[in-house]
């Protein structure tokens, strides 16, 4: 990879800082051992990560061009090769063996972010399993939602079909007046074309293929104690349902067309050949990858904080760094959502809860509400109110440990 610059740093130095903004490079070791940390402990992942030869960190700060979320110091004299956003596209041109790793890394990565904040967030969540089919189907009969019924049941059947629930499946089935089985997919047509409401994929559903829509807009939803949780509407570009091919474990969420959609479908068999051939596609999936990751973490940040007014303005800042708006002095941002929006954002649904947003406008005179929109005229001190909230709760943290 000598076409890329190669930096070295003697043991003990500051390679990246979290937090750092204008992070345009990341990191492949070549030589020695590098420790990458975290503020915030991310449940089930190593707090201390020490890598070596071949491994690669900075990634998502690079790719997505948000600020650092990890901090990288050297245990050794290390040699490092340098790789800047733009060269990315070079990189897996020149190997594609390096852009495959960081996508499986990056896949497994969000898994395990999504499965924290899921936990967290919802808690009676349940692991993806394809026995939960029948229970997915199950919600939608109750809930006279026929066609999603009838897809979730037809996927039990097909990929259990020995399973507990096969006869109240194909019972519930005749009841509906559909087929046990579903028309068979073509996996070697790259484009499909979807209905309004039409289901993609499944929740627990094993997955064969990632997709890049290309037009219309698709739904990406959760159930969770009986309730069907909206996580996010896609737009044409947008790539989805790439955990699945890539970590071999049933979808997390299910996709449905919002109106007439045309994906693009990428099965495992001809992803890597793809990427090989078309870079560009790996360059948006890990820019993409990189985006969810930043935000993920941001997540589980927030949920992390114990205090309501820390979670409130940290949700602010995230709200302002996800639209790259500049934070220095005097620097204003309208938001351009009300209290009940934002306070939903941080699950806080009680109306006594605005009360807690008012004690923080009168504490700080920087956030207002103007024409019932929230406003900060000066994004360095919201900065600032965010940092001395994660260093209360980290401290705290440290106080739990010691007792």
């Amino acid at each position: 990879m000598s076409f890329f610059q190669m930096v070295t740093f003697p043991a003990n130095s500051y390679i990246i800082v979290e937090g750092k903004k204008d992070a345009n490079n990341f990191y492949i070791i070549r030589e020695g051992k590098v420790r990458v940390t975290r503020e915030t402990a991310v449940v089930g992942e190593d707090p201390n990560q020490v890598l070596g030869p071949g491994d690669f960190f900075g990634v998502v700060a690079a790719m997505s061009q948000h600020p650092q979320i990890e901090s990288a110091t050297s245990l050794t004299n290390v040699s490092l090769i340098s790789v800047s956003y733009d060269q990315f596209g070079t990189l897996i041109q020149k190997s594609t063996a390096v852009a495959m790793n960081i996508i499986r890394f990056f896949s497994m990565k969000l898994r395990q972010f999504d499965t924290t904040i899921t936990r967290l967030s919802f808690r009676n969540a349940v692991e993806e399993d394809p026995n939960e089919l029948f229970k997915i189907g199950e919600y939608y009969f109750q809930q006279q939602n026929t066609s999603h019924a009838t897809f979730a049941y037809q996927s039990y059947l097909k990929h259990l079909p020995n399973g507990q629930f096969v006869p109240q499946a194909k019972l519930r089935l005749q009841t509906i007046n559909q087929a046990f089985q579903a028309a068979p997919i073509d996996y070697n047509k790259f484009n499909r074309n979807y209905k309004d409401s039409e289901m993609i994929f499944c929740e627990h559903e094993p997955g064969k293929e990632l997709f890049i829509l290309q037009s219309g807009k698709v739904k990406i939803s959760k159930i969770v104690n009986q309730n069907e949780v909206m996580l996010a509407v896609l737009q044409a570009g947008d790539i989805f349902g790439e955990m699945a091919i890539l970590d071999n474990k049933p979808r997390s969420a299910s996709a449905v067309a919002a109106g007439d959609v045309e994906l693009l479908a990428i099965n495992k068999a001809n992803f890597e050949g793809m990427v090989k051939a078309q870079p560009q596609l790996a360059t948006r999936l890990i820019t993409l990858l990189s985006e969810r990751i930043w935000i993920a973490y941001k997540q589980l940040a927030n949920l992390l904080l114990k205090d309501p007014q820390g979670r409130i303005v940290d949700t602010l800042m995230t709200l302002a760094e996800k639209n790259r708006i500049k934070v220095a002095p005097k620097q204003a941002y309208n938001f351009e959502i009300g209290t009940k929006d934002l306070l939903k954002m941080v699950g806080l649904t009680d109306p006594k809860d605005e009360l807690i947003i008012s004690d923080i406008m009168k504490n700080n005179k920087f956030i207002r509400m103007d024409l019932g929109k929230i406003v900060c005229s000066d994004m360095a001190e919201l900065e600032k109110l965010v940092q001395f909230y994660h260093k209360k709760a980290n401290m705290e943290n440290k106080l739990k440990k010691l007792k």
